[in-house]
C-alpha cells in the first residue's frame, strides 16, 4: 500500500489541517467509498483516481473539499467545472481529458454537501454556505478569473455565483439549465422524516436507474447498470442524507430574478433529446441572459457532457479560444 505524506496547510487562522491521504492498492484515494472497486468504467476509475481533498475554511467552518486538480497550471483563464444536483466530479470523467488534452487548465469540484468531501462536522449546506465555500475555495486555490462551467443545477450555482462574486467569473457555460425551478421556500416546518425518507428514495438503486432512462438516449443495459453505481458513490457516506436534507429544507436556489444581471459572455449548450428539461427553456434562457450564445445538440439528453463528451469539449474549447483572442486583439491596440 502507498502512502502520500500529508503536510501542514494552512488556510485562513481557523483552518490548519495536518493530515495527509493514502493511496489504497487499487489506485484510489482510501477516502473514497469501497464500492468504488464495482465501477467498471475506465474513465470514471482514472477520474476517480485523481480525486483530492483540500482544506477549504469558510463560516468557521472548515471541510476537506474533494476537487480534481489540474496536471498542469497556465496563464490563461482555468476553466472549472462544477456538476448537477446532488452529483459529484465523476459527472465529467469524459469530457475532463478531452478539455486537458487541448491545454486548458481544467478544474472538477464538488459542490459542499455532495460529492466527495469529508462532512463529518456537518457545516450548513444551504444555497449561501455552497456559495460562500465555493469561492473561499476559488480564493485559496484558483485564483483567477475562471470560465465557470454549470451543468443542470449547476448552472443556477454558476449563475447565483458569477452575480455575487463577479471578480472570479470570466465567462459561463451553462448546460442543460436547471434555472427556472421557484425554489421550495423555507421548510423548516417539513417533517424531518418525510424529508429523510424522499433522500433513502433518492439514493436508492431503482431511482438512480429510472434517471439514468430519463437523461440519455440509446444507452445500452450494462452502460446504465454502471452510470447509476457511479452516480449515486457519493451518496454512501454516512453524513450524504444530513446534508441533502439540510439543503433540501433551507430552500435550495431559486436564480430566476439574477439572470438578467449576469454580466459575463455566456455559452448555452442544450441536448435536444432532453426528457428533463425542455429545450425551449434553453431558448428562454438565451433570450433573458444580456450576452449570451446558444448551440444544441442532436441525439442528445440531459447531460451532454456524459453523453457526448467530444462535442461539449469542442464547444468549451473554441469558447475559451474566442476569450483569448479579444484579449489579443484587446491587447494588440495598445
Amino acid at each position: 500500500m502507498q502512502t502520500l505524506t500529508g503536510i501542514s496547510i494552512p488556510i485562513h487562522t481557523n483552518c490548519t489541517i495536518h493530515r495527509g491521504f493514502r493511496v489504497r492498492s487499487d489506485g484510489f484515494p482510501s477516502f473514497l467509498p469501497k464500492e468504488v472497486d464495482n465501477i467498471r468504467d475506465p474513465f470514471a476509475r482514472k477520474l476517480a483516481a485523481r480525486i483530492e481533498r483540500l482544506p477549504v475554511s469558510f463560516s468557521e467552518s472548515c471541510v476537506m473539499s474533494s476537487c480534481v486538480k489540474p496536471l498542469v497550471r497556465s496563464d490563461t483563464s482555468p476553466v472549472v467545472l462544477l456538476h448537477g444536483f446532488d452529483s459529484s466530479c465523476l459527472e465529467w470523467r469524459y469530457t475532463y481529458p478531452l478539455l486537458e488534452e487541448a491545454g486548458l487548465e481544467t478544474w472538477a469540484v464538488d459542490i459542499l454537501g455532495w460529492g466527495f468531501s469529508n462532512l463529518e462536522r456537518l457545516p450548513s449546506c444551504n444555497v449561501a454556505s455552497k456559495r460562500d465555500h465555493f469561492f473561499q475555495f476559488w480564493k485559496s486555490y484558483i485564483k483567477k478569473p475562471m470560465i465557470l462551467v454549470g451543468p443542470s443545477l449547476g448552472a443556477a450555482v454558476a449563475i447565483d455565483f458569477a452575480v455575487s462574486h463577479p471578480e472570479a467569473v470570466e465567462r459561463l457555460v451553462l448546460i442543460d439549465a436547471s434555472v427556472y425551478t421557484e425554489g421550495t421556500g423555507n421548510q423548516a416546518t417539513f417533517p424531518k422524516m418525510l424529508a429523510y425518507a424522499g433522500a433513502y428514495l433518492l439514493k436508492s438503486f431503482p431511482l438512480r436507474f429510472y434517471v439514468n432512462f430519463l437523461a440519455f438516449t440509446g444507452i445500452s443495459l450494462s452502460t446504465s447498470l454502471d452510470w447509476t453505481n457511479i452516480g449515486r458513490l457519493h451518496c454512501l457516506f454516512p453524513w450524504w442524507e444530513d446534508a441533502l436534507v439540510d439543503f433540501m429544507m433551507s430552500g435550495v436556489y431559486n436564480v430566476s430574478a439574477q439572470i438578467e444581471q449576469v454580466k459575463q459572455r455566456t455559452l448555452i449548450i442544450w441536448g435536444e433529446e432532453d426528457q428533463i428539461i425542455s429545450n425551449k427553456l434553453g431558448v428562454r434562457l438565451h433570450c433573458e441572459l444580456p450576452n449570451a450564445t446558444i448551440r444544441q445538440i442532436p441525439d442528445c439528453g440531459h447531460l451532454p457532457h456524459v453523453e457526448r463528451p467530444s462535442s461539449v469539449a469542442k464547444m468549451i474549447v473554441e469558447f475559451v479560444q474566442e476569450a483569448q483572442y479579444k484579449d489579443v486583439q484587446y491587447t494588440s491596440q495598445f
